[in-house]
């Protein structure tokens, strides 16, 4: 066994698995009536009817004045629980920075299908603040186009709608009542002590509408005074008129729609945050995956913007990527562009696409698109030009371009806005198909570009525009150790697959190596504790990469899941053969059974007990020997494994 394999057998399961991220919470199921649900932290989670999900999550939030989300410690919990109802108590402390709140708080779950959450709170110093009380999360599936009838404090009713298609504003506002059906099933959600009202959590690629106070109109931050008390209640009540079962069962069941199809997009890579270069080594790697572009991140207005320029074209021309350059200008735009397009005439490099960001603005302005697109055409016919936005959807939804001189829109994808446990970043991929089919009501025709999809948020959208450099070995925000992990992966499976099967016409993912990368490469990782790497170390991302980018003539078949947030999986087929990877999102061992699957059908499975060869072969996929499918059994999903199918193509 060489000394990498050693090193990645010697990891602990959890960083196999999670990376260094702690998610091991407490977890126990509640019952409140018919209701089920989920207690995990002090947060109530997937509470449902039967199979019906209807309200995604309840809990408390503390939001400091740039939106930092500042985590509890919890303590002096008790539960009283029965078979259908329960009594938590529990308190918080809230301590970043110069915040220091303390919160007690009270969850009832009553037989008659009710659940009173509630709190009492008080600041033990004075800060600025942003948010402080309840966030309720409401399904997309399900609610999307529902009737919502909203009670205002005034006593007024009004009719309103889940929306469809992504709202760039609240699409409820002022409410002290919310009563809505789904599926026969009559809800209303009653909430005291702040105004609240909802927004469309889509915006940033969670699959969620979000109830929450203070209303965004209000002045923010605000102060919050040493002693100053805050107290909040939510309601929820349920009426159901048949006792519902719950109708799945343990096996997953897979549907493939061989009428929805999509063209395999354009999948490229960000070049490397890390200062050193790309070694030769490390660009014999990358070559065996054909990535079709390369992510050039350029602020144009430092003046030493062609040392770096150099240095990755030159990466890009080794590597025989094309490039897709994202250009940050100022105000001095065209002497900028023309500056930057002389010295891109002058190498042999590819454009495959420009961006366009402007260092002052969250969104690109339809001037900056008009002045620089005819610039940088007129010196490389038939080059696309993105504008949009540097950050997330949102910003890209609430200030919608207009300039003809565009050929697509751009942003980028990250999970973490809001919350960064595991089942958050699982719930939230199927928002990332939501994006695509949003940006389309809007796009006039242009194509969508997305980039880069990330794990980790690079930079806070709601103080910057983008990317700023981290100096010293303080660990960056930017980094996140799940992509090194089997969880990881398994992520950046599911994104794969909600992306590829919108159509979307080129996306580009993480970087080449590093902390942030889909390997290791030739350095070790500055921060061992909390990036356990060594170098020349594969993550297990890079082998879905290594196996997908074989495929590109192949259509992509849309797919759907009865256990979405369970296994998912992306398909491929060039009409007479399917390509699968299928991953398993959860700790447990799960079975799929894909019938259908002729006997000349093979599969291979990376988890923890093959981890450690993995990590130490770029060419895992191919040198290690695949197991026959037998007709019609179960395969069984290891926890957090990511599966490989090739097979004839079935029903």
């Amino acid at each position: 066994m060489s000394s990498l394999s050693e090193f990645a057998s010697k990891l602990s399961m959890k960083t196999i698995l999670y990376g260094n991220h702690d998610d091991n919470n407490r977890k126990m199921i509640l019952h409140a009536g018919s209701m089920s649900m989920l207690y995990e932290e002090g947060n109530l989670r997937n509470i449902s009817i039967g199979d019906r999900e209807v309200i995604r999550m309840i809990y408390p939030a503390v939001r400091d004045r740039e939106w930092l989300t500042v985590y509890p410690e919890i303590s002096e919990e008790s539960f009283d629980l029965h078979p259908d109802s329960f009594c938590i108590k529990y308190t918080c402390k809230y301590i970043l920075g110069s915040i220091n709140f303390s919160a007690r708080y009270s969850i009832e779950g009553l037989p008659d299908n009710t659940i009173i959450f509630s709190f009492e709170g008080e600041a033990l110093s004075t800060f600025e603040k942003n948010r402080i009380g309840f966030c309720v999360l409401h399904p997309v599936e399900g609610h999307a186009g529902n009737e919502c009838l909203i009670v205002h404090h005034d006593k007024s009713i009004e009719k309103c709608e889940f929306p469809v298609y992504i709202s760039p504003h609240q699409p409820f506002t002022d409410i002290t009542t919310m009563n809505w059906i789904v599926d026969e099933i009559d809800c209303k959600l009653n909430f005291f002590g702040e105004i609240f009202e909802t927004e469309d959590q889509r915006n940033w690629t969670d699959s969620s509408y979000k109830t929450y106070c203070t209303p965004l109109k209000l002045t923010f931050p605000t102060i919050l005074h040493k002693g100053d008390k805050i107290n909040q209640r939510v309601e929820l009540r349920v009426i159901t008129k048949t006792e519902p079962e719950k109708t799945w069962n343990n096996n997953i069941v897979l549907t493939k729609n061989p009428e929805k199809t999509s063209t395999f997009p354009k999948i490229g890579i960000g070049s490397s945050s890390r200062k050193k270069p790309l070694s030769e080594n490390e660009i014999k790697i990358l070559k065996s995956l054909p990535f079709d572009h390369y992510r050039i991140d350029l602020y144009l207005f430092n003046e030493d913007w062609k040392i770096k320029a150099d240095i990755a074209v030159n990466e890009a021309l080794k590597l025989e990527y094309a490039v897709e350059f994202a250009l940050f200008f100022d105000d001095n735009s065209e002497t900028l562009a023309t500056e930057f397009t002389r010295w891109l005439m002058t190498k042999k490099i590819k454009p495959a696409i420009i961006c366009l960001f402007h260092r002052s603005y969250q969104f690109t302005p339809d001037s900056l698109t008009d002045k620089i697109s005819p610039v940088i055409k007129s010196a490389f016919p038939g080059i696309a030009i993105a504008c949009g936005t540097n950050a997330n959807f949102a910003q890209l939804n609430r200030n919608r371009p207009g300039s003809v001189h565009a050929d697509c829109l751009c942003y980028s994808i990250h999970p973490q806005e809001h919350a960064s446990d595991n089942t958050t970043l699982t719930e939230n991929l199927q928002a990332q198909y939501y994006t695509v089919e949003s940006a389309r009501k809007f796009a006039n025709g242009k194509g969508i570009w997305i980039s880069p999809v990330n794990i980790q948020r690079r930079f806070n959208a709601n103080t910057e525009n983008y990317e700023s450099t981290t100096e010293g070995d303080v660990f960056p925000p930017q980094v996140d150790s799940r992509l090194m992990s089997l969880f990881g992966a398994c992520w950046a499976a599911g994104s794969l697959k909600y992306l590829m099967e919108s159509g979307i016409n080129g996306l580009t993912y993480f970087e080449t190596v590093g902390e942030r990368g889909i390997f290791q490469g030739d350095l070790t990782s500055r921060w061992t504790d909390r990036f356990q790497s060594v170098k020349g170390m594969i993550f297990p991302v890079y082998h879905i990469f290594y196996w997908l980018l074989k495929y590109k003539t192949f259509r992509i078949i849309k797919n759907e899941s009865t256990r979405p947030l369970v296994a998912e999986s992306l398909i491929l087929s060039d009409g007479s053969t399917v390509k699968m990877v299928l991953v398993n999102f959860t700790s447990l061992c799960q079975k799929v059974n894909i019938s259908g699957c002729s006997d000349n059908s093979f599969f291979l499975q990376l988890y923890s007990g093959n981890f450690a060869e993995a990590s130490s072969d770029p060419k895992w996929v191919e040198n290690t020997a695949w197991t026959t499918i037998v007709q019609d059994e179960n395969i069984v999903l290891e926890p957090f494994s990511i599966s490989f199918i090739e097979a004839r193509d079935y029903l």
